[in-house]
């Protein structure tokens, strides 16, 4: 598939969006080109940093034996969270990037390389959903306030991680996982064990899913420098893969264990510690189909993790339901 940069004729779509998108068919012209720089036609990056929040929140409410009203606004303003400040993330990782991504196939079409949108006005959009997600942030409490604006670092460090670590997948988990974090402290009023094993098991989820995505651009990167865990494990991907595969299901299962109450049913015990255990299954389903030499092929996969992510959420979902 050819990738051409920016035309009239084209539309300024970019290559990696899906085709009939709700941004292409129905967004305002105008609008375009920003929805486009904050990935707003590519939700699954939203899902991804979304779904660690959900985690969050479930196993919260299942360790204090409740799920309310208070519960269903954390979920919404986590969702509303999610979607501005990935949003934000990518805008300022595209003005980081605007060199790099013109030098890219697969990036050269996005807004700021194609020349739909100035870094001027990238600044000021990025400012403009900084805002959003704050206003949303403020309605927390303290102690979850204070963790979202500690989670401004690592999304600032990211973009320049690819220059200096064969691990920019590391620094990309830190910030995509951060939800955990933030969603079960704005839930309990604190941070626990519970949601650090939790966040690193979201870590190691990020390492594979983003892993296969990177396998897109390693041609790219190693004409430009840049350095990532695909080009590092190259044939000995799906044995990386394993690893944070395995990790990931432990830290998860560690996490459960570690929140539900004394005062829980065998029920509700079964259904919660058997999400990491589906989590995983989907994991080894996709790296029975990976093709790191086929662009199409990792893109698919690492838009599945959106499933793998909802699928323990289901599970922790039932529990509290039950």
């Amino acid at each position: 598939m050819s990738h051409a940069p920016h035309t009239p004729e084209t539309g300024g779509e970019v290559s990696d969006a899906s085709q009939g998108n709700w941004v292409d068919r129905f967004a305002p012209a105008a609008t375009r080109p920003y929805l486009r720089l904050s990935r707003a036609d590519r939700p699954i990056g939203t899902w991804l940093l979304l779904i660690p929040c959900i985690w969050a929140v479930l196993l919260a409410s299942l360790s204090q034996a409740s799920f309310g009203r208070f519960e269903v606004w954390i979920l919404l303003g986590c969702a509303i969270g999610a979607f501005v400040m990935r949003g934000a993330g990518c805008t300022w990782n595209d003005i980081t990037d605007r060199n790099i991504d013109g030098q890219v196939e697969r990036t050269r079409s996005r807004p700021i390389p194609s020349g739909q949108v100035s870094v001027r006005g990238a600044l000021i959009w990025m400012l403009v959903q900084i805002a959003i997600g704050a206003a949303i942030l403020f309605s927390f409490n303290n102690a979850a306030i204070l963790l979202g604006f500690v989670s401004l670092l690592p999304v600032a460090i990211y973009p320049f991680a690819k220059r200096f670590t064969w691990w920019p997948q590391v620094f990309l988990g830190i910030a995509f996982n951060w939800g955990a974090l933030l969603a079960w402290t704005a839930v309990t009023g604190s941070l626990s064990a519970p949601a650090v094993a939790l966040y690193f098991a979201g870590i190691a989820w990020t390492l594979f899913y983003d892993t296969i995505y990177a396998h897109q651009d390693k041609e790219d990167d190693a004409m430009i420098g840049v350095k990532s865990t695909a080009r590092l494990f190259g044939d000995n991907t799906h044995t990386w893969l394993r690893r944070f595969m395995i990790v990931s299901v432990v830290m998860m299962e560690a996490a459960i264990v570690g929140a539900l109450p004394a005062s829980v049913s065998a029920l509700e015990l079964v259904v919660a510690v058997f999400a990491p255990w589906a989590f995983g299954w989907h994991m080894v389903w996709q790296m029975g189909r990976l093709k790191t030499e086929d662009a199409d092929n990792c893109l698919r996969l690492f838009r599945s993790n959106r499933d793998t992510g909802l699928i323990a959420a289901l599970f922790l979902a039932v529990a509290v339901l039950l």
